[in-house]
């Protein structure tokens, strides 16, 4: 099953490659997910549930259109802490509890100029071979914490990459509430080539800290080696 098509970003504010990355998914009730939503946002369900996500992965290459990737700052770490959600149009995205990353000049950007739940952490990102080992401690220390490690197996089969796979990993767009009000923008990329995945840890209390009742059961799990990414511009 091929994944909906990725939207046409024409004008990109920004570039972006979501590299080595890992979703871990867990479901919810709908209404315990919805009380965490703003006005104009309605959570997305399959299966009768809500999806609540935790996506360690390295972020590169960060630059605007007419910049070069600044070595240091254009690569780090990220986790976040995210559902599926439409707005009254029925319009599908991304809705972020809490974004971790490890550069503070890029978290301060992304607070004033995404209105956006970024918090400074020390977050890493390890790969060795087919492993992947994610680290993060929010500041101040003792805050939040992820660690978690991975076991990349072999690609999805096109027969594999079913409804739901596409349903949680396919997400063009990202919704945020500039002074009081919804607003989106769009993230353009290829289909994500997404791999097996063994999860071989996980210790976190990220989604507690974001007001959500811990996790039960084990992850639904996916891994892609990456894909680059064009976001637009906010719009009302």
């Amino acid at each position: 099953m091929k994944a909906p098509p990725s939207p046409h970003i024409a004008r990109p504010v920004m570039y972006q490659h979501w590299n080595w990355i890992t979703f871990l998914h867990w479901r919810y009730p709908p209404a315990v997910v919805q009380r965490l939503l703003p006005p104009g946002l309605t959570a997305e369900t399959f299966g009768g549930t809500a999806w609540v996500g935790l996506t360690p992965f390295l972020m590169e290459g960060v630059r605007p259109p007419v910049l070069p990737a600044v070595p240091w700052l254009s690569r780090f770490g990220e986790i976040n802490v995210r559902t599926y959600v439409h707005d009254d149009q029925g319009r599908s995205g991304i809705w972020f509890f809490s974004l971790d990353a490890a550069r503070l000049p890029a978290v301060a950007a992304a607070r004033a100029g995404y209105w956006l739940p970024y918090f400074w952490s020390d977050v890493g990102v390890r790969v060795t071979g087919d492993r992947i080992r994610y680290r993060c401690r929010r500041y101040p220390a003792g805050w939040a914490r992820c660690d978690a490690a991975v076991t990349l197996g072999p690609p999805l089969a096109e027969a594999e990459r079913d409804e739901l796979a596409h349903f949680l990993t396919a997400r063009y767009r990202l919704f945020t509430m500039i002074a009081g009000r919804l607003a989106a923008a769009e993230a353009g990329h290829p289909p994500w080539p997404l791999r097996h995945v063994e999860l071989l840890r996980l210790d976190q209390d990220l989604l507690p800290r974001a007001g959500l009742p811990v996790p039960a059961g084990e992850p639904l799990a996916h891994a892609s080696p990456g894909v680059p990414v064009r976001i637009g511009r906010w719009h009302w």
